[in-house]
């Protein structure tokens, strides 16, 4: 890399796309420290490239984008195996809203993210479901309407294949998911907040859908259920266990990926963030991570 660029100088005007390729990376990846590691070494590609090569390349946006997006795809591949071996379920990592950026510094990957529906636990997770090249088709096209013709180069398959490929992904998410919504999800994931901190049972099974799924990620790293716990009396009880084990929890209403849900915390520290789906006024979904790698951008300071 070169000196200029080593000293955060932007020569070529291409620092200004790492706000895109972060976001692109997220989304494709579901991992934040993923997509920074791949918009690094997109960048890291850039520079290696030789100072006319450079200047040969009309729009360095673009290529930068088809790079990180071939990166992306590499690591989707391998992600698979990767988490076959992960302890427990893998879940996306959740993003703080930007009242929770606090702890964060300049330039961190999180404060470059744009918090839409395309960034929801519930879309995340159907992403996951996707082939690694319908997810790379359907991202670029139906979250970021990248043509089909640019989208080829990052796939590596014809236009009319990367089309097919953006069409079936599309359906996975039609099929699997309700559209997202803040107004009735506030109101109901505050409701879930007190009957939780007073261990009501009977209001947890009223606030949640007889069929609700609770899904976590410890990661290894931090206690979580192994397997997702299926009913919703389960899930109160269960949510009530972990109140009981856990004295002087503080639970509060934040915005994670961009929708009303709970972080857990003692001491100041962020143990736990909870994401929700809500359906009809009740809790369907809840995804909680609590893998500390994964809570690094809720971390604050002092």
């Amino acid at each position: 890399m070169e000196a200029a660029e080593a000293a955060g100088e932007d020569t070529d005007g291409t620092a200004g796309e790492r706000r895109q390729l972060i976001n692109v990376g997220y989304r494709l990846l579901g991992s934040l420290a993923e997509a920074e590691d791949a918009v690094q070494e997109a960048y890291a590609r850039w520079y290696a490239l030789p100072p006319r090569r450079r200047e040969e390349i009309a729009s360095p946006g673009a290529w930068l984008t088809t790079v990180t997006g071939r990166i992306c795809l590499d690591l989707l591949g391998s992600a698979r195996a990767r988490r076959e071996r992960y302890v427990g379920a893998w879940l996306p990592d959740p993003l703080p809203g930007r009242a929770e950026w606090g702890g964060g510094h300049e330039g961190d990957p999180a404060d470059q993210l744009v918090l839409d529906e395309s960034v929801t636990m519930a879309f995340l997770v159907v992403l996951e479901s996707m082939t690694p090249a319908e997810r790379v088709a359907f991202v670029l096209h139906d979250v970021f309407r990248y043509p089909f013709a640019e989208i080829a180069a990052v796939v590596g398959r014809t236009p009319a294949a990367c089309k097919q490929l953006a069409a079936s992904g599309r359906r996975r998410v039609r099929e699997a998911r309700r559209p997202a919504t803040a107004t009735g999800q506030a109101e109901a994931v505050r409701q879930v907040k007190e009957a939780w901190e007073t261990k009501d049972i009977a209001a947890l099974v009223g606030l949640l859908d007889p069929a609700a799924v609770m899904t976590a990620d410890g990661g290894g790293a931090a206690g979580a259920a192994p397997h997702p716990i299926e009913g919703g009396a389960a899930v109160a009880r269960y949510l009530v266990a972990v109140a009981d084990r856990a004295p002087g929890l503080e639970l509060l209403e934040r915005s994670v990926n961009g929708l009303p849900g709970l972080v857990a915390r003692r001491a100041g520290a962020v143990l736990t963030v909870a994401a929700f789906e809500v359906a009809e006024g009740r809790v369907t979904r809840i995804w909680v991570v609590r893998n500390p790698e994964k809570l690094r951008p809720w971390e604050r300071e002092g």
